[in-house]
């Protein structure tokens, strides 16, 4: 009785730390998140005015925005969107599908692994190697998206793997008996009953490679004007950020705190959305 008291005791006073050192770890990171995100306010609210969304980013020392960095942003990442949504859907299905039997299966899921925790950079210099140095160090806005489109693809292909294999195999075996061909069904059946979860993997693709920098650096470079040709350098916010932050200038640095701002309510708005589908998707599933 004594050995059993002794022991219950032990393991309540475990229980106790465990809790403690829990919250204590939570209110750490909190107060750090929280930190950083009253600097971003304080900091990047006084730049937020018209002009930073009407006029392109200025010479040192002079008034003016970032609608060419907003501008080329959008434009690469719709484009990786673009490339890398398609292929990783394609992939995705041949997983869930077909390869998931295979020993080749299991080499491609490990190697999409490798590739959705590749830090950025590598990817980065890849795209350089692969394409800026083949066209003569000609940097571009379409090297940039495919760099970006390199971070998009593993987690698409993740995420539709991952949602087809949810899908109850009687639905595919009921379209089959009524003799649907294997296409029809993974179109109309599989990809229906999954694209919630689908489309919040592009979404969360797109919040990443929202804030991405590292490739940019090596493949779209930077362009201080406003340019729509994707065969020539562009801007881009995340890039801007990082030559304007660290310059002795304050109307760069008041740009680049308020183009970080902005960057931050558009992955939040991104990720809201991404939790909005998936609690959709669960409230019909019950």
């Amino acid at each position: 009785m004594a050995t059993s008291t002794a022991l219950y005791r032990r393991r309540r006073i475990t229980n106790v730390v465990a809790i403690v050192f829990a919250c204590a770890t939570a209110v750490f990171g909190l107060f750090f998140l929280g930190w950083i995100l009253w600097t971003l306010l304080a900091k990047g609210l006084p730049g937020i005015t018209w002009a930073l969304f009407s006029q392109d980013t200025p010479p040192p020392m002079q008034e003016g925005g970032l609608r060419n960095a907003f501008f080329g942003s959008a434009l690469m990442s719709l484009m990786a969107i673009l490339i890398g949504t398609p292929l990783g859907i394609a992939a995705g299905t041949w997983l869930a599908e077909y390869g998931h039997a295979r020993r080749i299966g299991l080499v491609v899921r490990f190697v999409n692994d490798i590739l959705l925790s590749a830090p950025s950079i590598v990817l980065g210099l890849f795209v350089y190697t692969l394409i800026v140095m083949q066209t003569g160090g000609n940097f571009s806005a379409l090297a940039g998206a495919i760099a970006l489109a390199f971070i998009v693809l593993p987690v698409v292909v993740r995420t539709t793997d991952e949602m087809l294999r949810l899908v109850p195999s009687q639905m595919r075996e009921a379209a089959l008996s009524l003799g649907v061909p294997q296409w029809k069904v993974t179109v109309q059946v599989l990809y229906r009953s999954a694209s919630s979860g689908i489309v919040t993997g592009v979404l969360l693709a797109l919040a990443r490679i929202s804030g991405e920098t590292a490739p940019l650096l090596f493949t779209s470079f930077g362009n201080l004007y406003w340019s729509t040709d994707v065969m020539q350098p562009m801007a881009s916010v995340p890039v801007v950020m990082n030559q304007f932050a660290g310059s002795p200038f304050e109307s760069w640095q008041v740009l680049a705190w308020a183009g970080a701002l902005v960057l931050t309510m558009f992955v939040l708005v991104t990720a809201l959305i991404a939790r909005i589908v998936i609690a959709r998707n669960r409230v019909s599933h019950d």
